[in-house]
């Protein structure tokens, strides 16, 4: 996900429909990503602000057909950022409605449904737009704010896309529902150690994740009494958060859009959860700061790397 500028996960419209549409969620390692991007979130600054790992060319997204190439750290002018929050729907973020249509020939009834999802993800479009931060939040409970506001938003357009898919592939026939699913990779054609790769690491215990940053604002921090005990409760916040996310890890791998769509809901509900759970103890702990040990703080990567 990472962060774009001052926003958090600035390709989620293109990430969370790509993973819908044509399944490029099963690339290993997709579903750990929450974990770094949590936890970064909430404890490390990045380098000016954040850590911008992104890139605004085309050629770094999935393209139908299977190509991807990593997306690299990129220097985005606020230009470019501005126009990429205002149409997430545009250019290679577009849904394949087109490709949809020719797979499944559908019905004029079955069309006025597929006019409908269209609909939907314009709307949906329309949310994410609503959440494009201007400004950078520099403190970790700032940070965590805006992430919260970007997973409320993706979430809530997750909800409106969801019903208009459903009732799309629900009027399809067996027969137009299997080429429904075979659009893009066929995950079902993927090798066992494939499809277990795709959920690599998800489930396994995170405790070095968590309580890494714990041990690096004691050493910068020094906090006592007070502060301490602020901080044991925020560990322990960070923790049960953690835990979440890794209970709203996939058994198995969706097999058709509608599978998994839902299972991106559930997973963005838990990330929501998570942050709600840690915000209460973030904000209790910086508010036991001094001036200077919230200055280092902010800038807790900064400091700790020395």
């Amino acid at each position: 996900m990472a962060w774009l500028g001052p926003v958090f996960w600035p390709y989620a419209y293109s990430d969370i429909f790509n993973y819908t549409f044509w399944s490029y969620g099963y690339e290993p390692g997709y579903w750990a990503y929450a974990y770094d991007d949590f936890v970064d979130t909430v404890f490390w600054g990045g380098d000016g602000p954040y850590s911008a790992y992104a890139s605004t060319n085309s050629s770094d997204y999935p393209q139908a057909g299977g190509g991807y190439r990593a997306r690299q750290r990129a220097s985005v002018s606020p230009q470019t950022l501005q126009q990429l929050c205002a149409t997430p729907d545009k250019g290679v973020t577009a849904w394949p409605l087109a490709d949809i249509a020719q797979a499944v020939r559908p019905t004029p009834e079955q069309r006025a449904l597929l006019d409908e999802l269209k609909t939907a993800a314009a709307n949906a479009a329309g949310v994410f737009k609503d959440s494009c931060a201007e400004t950078y939040a520099l403190t970790p409970p700032g940070r965590l704010r805006a992430m919260m506001n970007r997973i409320s938003a993706t979430l809530e357009a997750v909800k409106i896309v969801r019903p208009a898919l459903e009732n799309f592939y629900n009027s399809l026939s067996d027969e137009q529902q299997a080429r429904f699913n075979a659009l893009g990779p066929n995950v079902g054609e993927r090798s066992p150690q494939q499809q277990e790769a795709s959920s690599e690491g998800c489930g396994d215990p995170k405790s070095g994740l968590t309580q890494l940053p714990i041990q690096r604002i004691e050493a910068v921090l020094h906090p006592a009494g007070k502060q301490k005990e602020a901080l044991d409760r925020l560990s322990e916040a960070t923790a049960k958060g953690v835990e979440g996310l890794q209970a709203a890890c996939p058994n198995d791998a969706p097999l058709t859009p509608v599978g998994r769509l839902e299972t991106m809901q559930h997973r963005l509900e838990a990330m929501l959860t998570a942050a709600k759970l840690v915000e209460p103890a973030l904000d209790e702990f910086y508010a036991t700061l001094s001036s200077e040990q919230k200055a280092r703080f902010n800038r807790l990567q900064q400091f700790a790397a020395q």
